[in-house]
């Protein structure tokens, strides 16, 4: 298993947060398995609404925290499927729903708050951990777990 890390990046504002994940959906071909850590406000969901314009989503992108998960419709037949174990002390089906899901190759996977659900996470996953330095500014470490989050992180600007 590769295990490399990008240099922490700055983010200044929700615009530029919105553009590093389009700049990353852009890349995505499906399969991936992308988890996003950090804490509540720190930045998660508009990085995946920004991962929705790469992927050349239309649908409003909102945060899947009470409703567990969402799924959109992407380009070249790919589909976003967004998770969000926040509000879950145990996953229950939502682990098995996961498992069948993550991997597998026409679907992007993304994970909110993935403690509960880290067994069923694949190895090759692209891990972004998002810190708050004050109300507009974030640093995001990025790491890859993996040939296909490796191949990810060496084609990032």
């Amino acid at each position: 298993m590769l295990y490399n890390t990008k240099p922490m990046k700055k983010v200044n504002s929700t615009e530029a947060m919105k553009d590093l994940g389009s700049s990353i959906g852009a890349l995505l071909r499906g399969g991936e398995c992308i988890e996003l850590v950090g804490d509540v406000g720190a930045g998660k969901t508009t990085f995946v609404k920004g991962l929705a314009v790469g992927l050349a989503i239309d649908d409003d992108v909102q945060s899947p925290s009470f409703t567990i998960s969402r799924t959109y419709e992407a380009r070249d037949d790919l589909q976003l499927a967004h998770y969000d174990f926040y509000r879950l002390n145990d996953a229950g089906i939502m682990a098995d729903e996961l498992r069948e899901v993550a991997g597998h190759n026409n679907i992007v996977t993304v994970v909110e708050w993935s403690d509960i659900v880290k067994d069923v996470l694949p190895e090759d996953c692209l891990t972004l951990t998002f810190s708050a330095v004050s109300e507009n500014e974030r640093t995001i470490d990025i790491q890859a777990a993996g040939e296909s989050s490796q191949a990810i992180l060496e084609k990032m600007t």
